[in-house]
């Protein structure tokens, strides 16, 4: 969406258009420069809006990333969703698991990554992280259950699926040096039969 675009809107609606700019390049600037190189001024000019404009919506640096990261987050888990509309009646337990590693490579990894790192040791930061990564993490689980049609009322289901997401996350971050598609595409093949062997039966 371009100025021009943003312009002719009614007033709450370049409000809205003008917070999902400033979020989105929040996250691209974190993705590609890191915390250190991502300001709020940095940020601005990339969405193209004034510093004060992103200071109106975001007070703080804070604020603003921790927003970014759960806005993409969000998007990407109606993504997920959308790829299969019929739950976990439509869904392939190997295109399921596939989506799920895919959440783990991409901008968003990218940027919650180098947000995970500042909060280390930024004292304002950290607590807004981890409450944020946890609900993330929670929304991603129950995903990853449904499609995989998994009952976790059966012992050591809910530890296979959580497995399956850290082993997600190691690939995403094996991702991050280099792009190794062929050898995630094995890992994949090998988790989906692991499953399957744990799980049961997959959705038809």
């Amino acid at each position: 969406m371009d100025m021009t675009t943003v312009d002719r809107l009614p007033k709450q609606d370049r409000s809205r258009a003008t917070r999902q700019r400033l979020l989105e390049a929040a996250v691209a600037c974190l993705a590609e420069h890191g915390w250190a190189g991502s300001t709020v001024a940095v940020v601005a000019e990339r969405a193209g809006v004034s510093r004060g404009a992103a200071q109106h919506h975001f007070p703080t640096r804070e604020d603003l990333f921790t927003a970014a990261v759960e806005y993409v987050a969000e998007e990407r888990s109606l993504a997920l969703r959308a790829l299969f509309p019929e739950g976990a009646q439509g869904a392939d337990r190997r295109a399921v698991v596939a989506a799920l590693v895919d959440l783990y490579t991409g901008p968003l990894f990218r940027a919650a990554l180098h947000l995970w790192v500042a909060a280390s040791h930024e004292e304002q930061l950290g607590p807004r992280v981890a409450e944020l990564e946890a609900r993330v993490g929670r929304e991603t689980h129950r995903i990853a259950v449904d499609l995989l049609a998994a009952d976790e009322t059966r012992p050591g289901v809910r530890e296979t699926v959580q497995g399956l997401l850290d082993m997600a996350r190691g690939l995403g971050l094996a991702n991050l040096l280099t792009d190794d598609r062929a050898r995630r595409d094995r890992v994949v093949s090998q988790w989906s039969d692991l499953l399957d062997a744990a799980l049961g039966q997959g959705p038809s």
